[in-house]
């Protein structure tokens, strides 16, 4: 019974002895499966290093360049007027003369500190707003009526107004002592005089009060930069500039209304009498000398004719 049981091998002292001998012993063995492997909690997180094959390349931040992170503005967000700078940026020219002459209005105090700052104006910029002044008078005017009879003076004195006042108020910016270069005075009264050679002859005469007091002013300022040119260097620029001649034709295009300017142009060139039989001076054309010689005499206008007359509309 005994030996029965020794030799049955599914017995339990057998089975223990056939374990031991097919199990061996895990320290006498060599390690057959290499490195031991880390616990999870002991391996590197590489997933953040190695990228993933679905990620392009090219949106992944190098790692030897250091990451800028857009910083979002802190505070609340409410409306809040324009700074100065930026709100006259938006205003236009009209805006702008507008609201420095309001300022002007309210503090009197700032009017002569802007005079003095604001930039000279030029003979350029002078012209082109009575330019502006003498369309804005033209464009007035009625179609289908005659442009000088009483209807149209009417319809159109308010804008006749405006551009004669602009005259007188620009007008002594660029006489002398304000403007000290005679050539540019000059240039301004030659201009604004054939502004007033285009108004119009009204039929009736009391209209032609603002055309006649125009000439009136503008042959005082020729007459007082005359005086001046005069003084210098001997005339030179009277003898030169060839103004002689051209307020000749404007005081006949103004029907003899600016004789005062020829009356103080002739004064001017009284130290050329003497030399009246000698050569021409060099520059000066015997042409020339032929009209001053006239306007010392009184005679010119009476042998020709220079320019037409008082131009009508």
């Amino acid at each position: 019974m005994n030996s029965a049981i020794s030799r049955d091998p599914f017995s339990a002292p057998h089975l223990h002895n056939r374990l031991s001998a097919s199990s061996p012993d895990p320290l006498s063995l060599p390690n057959m499966s290499g490195p031991r492997k880390r616990k999870a909690s002991e391996e590197p997180d590489d997933r953040m290093s190695s990228p993933s094959p679905s990620v392009p390349n090219r949106m992944l931040p190098s790692s030897s360049t250091p990451r800028s992170i857009k910083r979002t503005r802190t505070g609340n967000t409410a409306g809040r007027p324009l700074l100065l700078p930026r709100l006259l940026q938006t205003l236009s020219a009209d805006e702008m003369r507008q609201l420095l002459q309001n300022v002007c209005d309210q503090h009197p105090e700032l009017q002569q500190e802007i005079v003095t700052k604001a930039p000279r104006p030029s003979i350029e910029s002078t012209l082109s707003v009575l330019s502006k002044y003498e369309d804005d008078f033209r464009e007035a005017f009625p179609l289908g009526n005659r442009p000088t009879s009483d209807y149209t003076y009417n319809r159109v004195r308010q804008h006749l107004l405006q551009l004669i006042d602009a005259l007188r108020d620009f007008t002594p910016h660029f006489l002398p002592p304000q403007e000290t270069q005679t050539a540019l005075s000059f240039t301004y009264l030659d201009a604004v005089t054939n502004i007033i050679h285009r108004l119009p002859d009204w039929d009736t005469f009391q209209h032609q009060r603002y055309k006649n007091e125009a000439y009136d002013e503008i042959a005082k300022a020729w007459a007082l930069v005359i005086r001046e040119a005069a003084k210098r260097a001997g005339g030179f620029h009277l003898q030169f500039g060839g103004w002689d001649q051209k307020l000749v034709e404007h005081n006949q295009k103004s029907g003899g209304k600016m004789e005062e300017a020829v009356n103080e142009l002739n004064a001017g060139f009284v130290f050329m009498q003497a030399g009246a039989g000698q050569p021409a001076v060099a520059g000066v054309s015997e042409e020339r000398l032929n009209i001053r010689q006239q306007l010392f005499s009184g005679s010119f206008g009476q042998q020709q004719q220079l320019g037409v007359g008082p131009g009508r509309w």
